[in-house]
């Protein structure tokens, strides 16, 4: 006769996967602060730990941005998605490893469309938090998109401002920001937050003055 053994109860399959998540996130969240140490970057957070929320991060002038964001997030023992072109997901190898990362594309033509399917993922999962640039290119823009703002509104989640500071080496968490209905002065209010933020190229960076 054979005997065919038995896997483990689920209870233990399911603590066995709870521990190798939270081993391997203590495990990057402490590469990603020797990182920082290493390079002379510090990070902060100065809004609650939210499951869902949306975050604003500027200055956007270089790709070093996201190394810095990404590596300050993961320090601060946070999780994000971010929202990137659709053309870099269509890059082989790295449009993979880009999207295993939480990459999100955006097809920059269909912007409505993009807010709507944001929103929703936020009904649908229990903890989302997107990381999105509003000035939506490295280059100089005054007239930043407001797609972040009308996806907080329809997804009913909070708006976390990240500043990453490059004259004080420095990425924060570092206000929580709540509409008023004004959407003009709302913007302007959140493009004010960043002004005395040090770029990586400040002759790219514009608040709209």
């Amino acid at each position: 006769m054979r005997i065919q053994k038995s896997g483990p109860p689920p209870s233990i399959s399911l603590k066995c996967a709870i521990f190798v998540f939270l081993t391997f996130s203590v495990m990057m969240q402490g590469i990603a602060r020797f990182m920082l140490k290493v390079c002379g970057w510090t990070c902060s957070a100065h809004t609650p730990d939210y499951k869902k929320s949306v975050l604003v991060v500027a200055p956007h002038t270089s790709n070093w941005d996201f190394v810095w964001g990404k590596l300050g997030y993961t320090a601060l023992g946070r999780n994000a998605n971010f929202v990137i072109k659709q053309e870099w997901i269509n890059v082989p190898v790295l449009g993979y490893l880009l999207k295993k990362m939480g990459g999100i594309p955006v097809d920059r033509s269909k912007v409505s469309h993009f807010t709507d399917h944001i929103a929703e993922l936020y009904r649908q999962r229990e903890a989302f938090n997107v990381a999105i640039t509003p000035e939506g290119t490295r280059k100089r823009n005054p007239r930043w998109k407001r797609g972040f703002y009308h996806i907080a509104i329809k997804a009913q989640v909070p708006i976390i401002l990240v500043t990453i500071d490059y004259g004080k080496k420095h990425m924060s968490l570092s206000a929580e920001f709540t509409p008023t209905g004004d959407e003009q002065a709302d913007i302007k209010a959140v493009m004010n937050h960043f002004k005395d933020i040090t770029p990586k190229h400040p002759e790219n960076f514009s608040i709209g003055h």
